[in-house]
């Protein structure tokens, strides 16, 4: 099959359908998982969650590549959706949030370079910025609803929130049979470790020794990483700011999280293209002083403004660098291996970032501290990557104007 202009394609629309409803339950799942973790009274139990549910990126990230760019991507988005389905049936049996949320990330790691390495197969790349912003749309209403039935459910009943999060994962995965069957991106003759791990430290040497990929990979890591951490200090933060011990509460809070994300996104497709990447360091450079801000806050009104403004700034931010990356990736070492390779940095940072926050939880650090510090490193982190990605330009330009500078002294000198 070839690419096509339009944005509404069968294949297109399939793909939205399955992305919504497994971002629905993904996020739905984790709220199960951390009710399930406060239930037991084992709350410290919650960054360790999201460790198992990152480890898999990190740990498979040399193969997740190879089979998403090896077999036709909609098939490799179906057997990652029944793997999250076989972890949540798991959960619902009693097995160990900890190992059943493992499971469901080891889909999720199948899952992820699949679905965005798709887009570069269905649409043209002038158009990859709004399908980008299609899927990040879709996304981020999934996470909005999978966090607020999620909060909901858990507080009414268990045993609901996993129907609800089993139906979904269902659903996502009939909606993956509707995807065009397109050829394999880069079909691979093995899938040995001894091959593919050296192969995928090649793709990732490759991917950051150009400035676009690297600029990419840095800046979503960054929001990635961040994103996780605040979902978790949330629940730390709520009850102790705001004075509330429910579960729906940070869960509204991150819904309005998406919501911002969304409008963030829009203006995003609107405003920002491949050519006008850097646009997006505006967003990225306002994060930790807005995250800082939270800190302060006591009232949920100004806590939900602040949320929806970093969720916004984190849309403008990760939406044109995830086109930038596939469109890198697709032209150099494939979308799918581009897409593990940013599995791999994204969650290599989100591991440290819960780690962190494990330590100060451990060392008693108070949560309003945890969230002041997160706010800084954030901000003096993105504004490193600006620094880098703006100085060599100016230094050219720099360089160019005193060697004009000069040849025009030695014009009029002779």
């Amino acid at each position: 099959m070839t690419k096509t202009p339009n944005l509404f394609s069968t294949g297109m629309i399939a793909v939205l359908i399955a992305q919504f409803f497994s971002a629905l339950a993904d996020n739905a799942v984790l709220i199960i998982a951390i009710a399930l973790a406060r239930s037991n009274g084992a709350a410290h139990q919650v960054p360790l969650l999201q460790e198992a549910f990152v480890i898999p990126f990190i740990l498979l990230a040399p193969f997740a590549g190879p089979v998403a760019d090896g077999f036709p991507k909609g098939r490799v988005m179906l057997l990652a959706n029944m793997l999250k389905l076989s972890g949540t049936v798991l959960m619902a049996m009693g097995l160990s949030p900890i190992i059943s949320y493992g499971l469901i990330g080891i889909g999720a790691t199948v899952y992820s370079p699949a679905k965005y390495g798709i887009l570069t197969q269905l649409v043209e790349p002038g158009r990859l910025v709004r399908a980008n912003g299609m899927l990040e749309g879709s996304t981020i209403a999934a996470i909005l609803l999978g966090v607020l039935l999620g909060g909901r459910l858990t507080d009414y009943a268990l045993s609901w929130a996993f129907v609800g999060v089993i139906a979904s994962y269902t659903l996502a995965a009939g909606a993956n049979l509707f995807i065009p069957r397109f050829d394999p991106e880069r079909p691979i003759s093995t899938y040995r470790p001894d091959v593919l791990v050296p192969n995928f430290f090649s793709s990732l040497k490759t991917l950051f020794s150009n400035s676009d990929a690297r600029f990419s990979l840095l800046g979503t890591s960054i929001f990635w990483g961040s994103g996780v951490t605040l979902r978790l200090l949330l629940f730390a933060w709520v009850p102790i700011a705001l004075s509330v011990t429910n579960n729906q509460t940070p869960a509204n809070l991150m819904g309005v999280v998406s919501l911002g994300i969304v409008a963030g996104a829009a203006v995003a497709a609107i405003w920002v293209t491949l050519e006008t990447t850097n646009r997006a360091l505006i967003g990225g450079v306002l994060l930790g002083p807005v995250i800082f801000a939270l800190a302060t806050v006591h009232d949920l009104t100004i806590a939900a403004a602040l949320m929806a403004v970093i969720g916004f700034c984190g849309g403008l931010l990760v939406v044109p660098l995830n086109a930038l990356l596939q469109e890198t990736g697709h032209e150099s070492v494939g979308a799918g291996n581009a897409l593990a390779v940013q599995n791999f940095a994204e969650n290599l940072i989100m591991l440290l970032f819960v780690g962190a926050l494990s330590l100060a939880n451990a060392r008693g650090v108070p949560v309003i501290r945890s969230v002041q510090v997160f706010g800084l490193v954030l901000f003096f982190a993105v504004l490193s990557i600006a620094i880098l990605r703006l100085w060599r330009p100016a230094s050219r330009y720099v360089r160019s104007f005193f060697e004009s500078e000069r040849e025009l002294n030695s014009f009029d000198e002779e």
